[in-house]
Order: structure tokens, then sequence, then C-alpha cells
């Protein structure tokens, strides 16, 4: 394959979905909609399988209804390092208190980088798939690669951990303002 040395070779705009296999879709939509505050949307009828969409926070979950709901591996270790979606969170407080009324094993960690400390709390949904939820927000992404010259300029100034739109050469790229410098 070969490779661009285009910023969006593919002219993505977001991510739309995550699909996830369920061993219950009725279990699964009370758990993302009870929980973590989904809201179920209309699914094509023209689907000959069973399942459910939801959506909230600019993204949509698609259930989709094992074939063989009793082969389904269901992992039961909450590992950190295991694929998750990730969500960012107001209160880590509020939702440890939850987590435990409601019964839900989890697992906390802490991630400190430059003075700044995040909190993770790790969980599986009802067929194992892991979430995470976290305060991540107040920690500044970085770019690894020097942005554009245009964009340089404004990523040096010193302001909360917000993103900037801006535009090179009709691609739109999204670079954090934060009171890291670039090295040069």
């Amino acid at each position: 394959m070969k490779e661009s040395s285009v910023g969006n070779p593919l002219h993505l705009k977001s991510v739309n979905h995550i699909s996830l296999i369920c061993t219950s879709v009725e279990k699964s939509l009370n758990f993302y909609q009870n929980l973590l505050g989904f809201s179920p949307i209309r699914r094509p009828g023209s689907f000959n399988f069973d399942g459910a969409w939801l959506f909230g926070y600019g993204i949509g979950i698609h259930l989709l209804q094992a074939e063989n709901p009793e082969k389904v591996v269901k992992k039961s270790e909450i590992n950190p390092k295991d694929n998750h979606i990730s969500f960012q969170c107001e209160s880590m407080g509020g939702l440890e208190k939850k987590l435990k009324e409601m019964e839900i094993e989890y697992v906390g960690a802490k991630v400190e980088e430059g003075g700044i400390e995040v909190e993770q709390v790790f969980f599986h949904d009802p067929d194992g798939f892991m979430i995470e939820i976290c305060n991540c927000d107040s920690l500044p992404v970085i770019p690894l690669l020097p942005p554009p010259p245009a964009a340089a300029a404004l990523i040096t100034s010193t302001t909360s951990c917000s993103l900037l739109s801006l535009t090179n050469n009709n691609n739109t790229i999204n670079i954090p303002n934060t009171t890291h410098q670039l090295a040069q």
C-alpha cells in the first residue's frame, strides 16, 4: 500500500459509531441507556437481525445480537491495557458512587504527566467490553509532528486545553491550545 503524505487522505470527518456483539441486546441496551446515558435511536427496518442503535456524546453505539450467544467469550478480568472505549466525566466521585450503588466491579487508575493528574475508572459492559471513564480533558494533547507553520504560532499561547480549528490548504486540523511549546 502506498503511503500518503496528506494529513487526511480519506477526508474523514469524525467517528460515527462502534458496533458491539451482545449476548442480550436488552441487557446491553439497559446498560448503555441507564448507566452511560445514551439514547435509543431508530434503526433501519431493513436489517434482518436483532439489534439496537443508541446515540450520545457525538458517537453512536450499534448493539448487534450474537447469532450464538453461548459462544461469545466474555472477559472477566478488568485490564486497563485491553481494548476499550473512553468517555470523559465531570465527577469521578459521583461515577464511583454510582458504580458502587449498582454493584459494578471496577478498577481505578491515576496517570500523572507534567504535574497534571488524571483519574481513570475501568469496568465492563454486560458482555465484557471495557469502558473507561476519566477526567482526561485536563491532559493536553500534544502533536508529535510539527503542525503547519500557521498553526505553530498559535500553539505557544497560554490558555486552557481546548482545541483550535485551523484551516491550511483547505484541510481543517484540530490542535490543542496548551501551555506547551513545540521543540524547534
